[in-house]
């Protein structure tokens, strides 16, 4: 989710707390939402900064090629307008799409009665309405095509199959603007311990035991000094953990993994997900190291906060206490730790190829084209960006995650992610890929 874009976090996927925008918006201004439940916490949206584009701006759109949304319109493009269609690899987003299609399957057999996160929208006219309890009969047909080909095609078939199937549509603004932003998040994988040591001081906690019947709660400063919030979080500890730094990462991530060293040796991963929070509002501690001096809005990164609380660590808790948040979880088992948290459309989240979008702008489920850029760290003189321009799924959501042309990014989890989610807040340009 985005770190710096103002002052809030994540919906109702990241929202485990699911609950995300982007790890950008989160810090420096909002959070965004994924998990069994949303994976980031509900935040009220923050003002884009939409990063200049480069692009030579689209052709000007016939009415009879345009389809509005609640959020924007879809115009119709051509397989030759996606910026890098050809150089990608397909193939390594088909595990995303099936699972999607799964979603379809199951739904169109009447295996789901709550219309979650289902893709239903017809563009047969010139408004794109979106309902959760309705299908367009051609993605029914698309994924038993899907399913057909079962775990192993090639890139030919897949490419095909797409493009035989669907229509790439670009997505604008209400205005025709195709310039959007994406931002990133990701599964932080911590390690801790059950109980407290001399390294691990630092407590995830569970919902308190009043939770629900004082709200708002005590503020993250609060809980700390009050004896009514510490009663009410005794013997409520799931885990401890050695950084508190750490701690607010995975709270405004709303979701994230520990690793245990168990008694005997072994070792075991577990989910963390977001189970509730304080009612309070959320307040971008990096936005208040700017205020302090400590580096410009152009240089905030969750890398520059991590660097900062390193070289100030006589000051985290004063940080920590601007940001009055503080988000509670649940433990849930890892059975297959190669299978990313559950998003918003009520499947698991692939690395690199699912997405986080406004819902009223891209249905859950849809294959979509993003062109954007790699993140870079900051510097006076950037080298040229390298373009990040793929396949990807819409599986997510996130309340930071507002807009036509708006996406997070899901970097998944492991060595590097961090940086690079902490980094993400790029320029963009989106096309849904719609049956035809």
């Amino acid at each position: 989710m985005s770190l710096f874009l103002s002052n809030s976090p994540a919906g109702a996927h990241r929202v485990r707390q699911q609950i995300g925008a982007a790890l950008v918006a989160a810090i420096l201004g909002t959070l965004a939402g994924c998990g069994s439940t949303p994976h980031r916490a509900p935040e009220p949206p923050p003002p884009l900064e939409i990063p200049p584009s480069v692009q030579t701006p689209p052709p000007a759109a016939t009415d009879a090629q345009i389809r509005t949304t609640p959020r924007g319109r879809w115009v119709r493009g051509e397989w030759s307008d996606l910026p890098g269609w050809d150089a990608d690899q397909t193939l390594m987003a088909w595990p995303a799409l099936q699972r999607s299609c799964d979603k379809v399957i199951t739904a169109t057999n009447g295996g789901n009665t709550s219309g979650r996160g289902l893709a239903a929208a017809s563009i047969a006219t010139g408004t794109v309405s979106f309902n959760p309890f309705a299908f367009a009969s051609e993605w029914n047909t698309l994924c038993r095509e899907v399913r057909r080909l079962g775990p192993g095609p090639n890139e030919v078939q897949v490419r095909q199959l797409l493009q035989s199937r669907l229509q790439p549509w670009r997505v604008e603004s209400p205005e025709g603007k195709p310039d959007g932003l994406m931002t990133g998040y990701f599964e932080p994988l911590l390690e801790a311990s059950r109980v407290r040591t001399e390294r691990h001081t630092v407590p995830v906690y569970g919902l308190p035991a009043d939770y629900g019947v004082r709200k708002p709660w005590f503020t993250r400063g609060e809980i700390d000094t009050q004896p009514a919030a510490q009663a009410a979080l005794k013997g409520r500890e799931i885990a401890w953990l050695t950084d508190p730094m750490d701690l607010l990462l995975v709270q405004i991530q709303g979701s994230g993994r520990l690793t245990f060293t168990e008694p005997g040796g072994a070792r075991r991963m577990v989910r963390l997900a977001f189970a509730g929070h304080n009612d309070q509002p959320y307040q971008s501690v990096g936005r208040w190291l700017v205020e302090q001096g400590a580096f410009t809005l152009e240089q905030a990164s969750w890398p520059a906060i991590r660097q900062w609380s390193r070289q100030n660590p006589q000051r985290i808790k004063e940080m920590l206490a601007v940001n009055t948040r503080y988000v509670f979880f649940r433990e849930e088992p890892l059975a297959d730790p190669a299978i990313g948290a559950v998003g918003a459309q009520g499947v698991p989240l692939t690395p690199g190829r699912s997405i986080a979008v406004d819902k009223d702008s891209i249905p859950y489920g849809t294959p979509v084209w993003i062109a954007s850029t790699e993140p870079q760290g900051w510097s006076q003189n950037p080298p040229p960006a390298r373009p990040l321009q793929r396949l990807v799924l819409a599986q997510d959501t996130g309340s930071a995650i507002l807009g036509a042309v708006r996406a997070d990014y899901f970097w998944g989890w492991g060595d590097g992610v961090e940086e690079r989610a902490g980094r993400t807040k790029q320029p963009l340009k989106l096309w849904v890929l719609w049956p035809k």
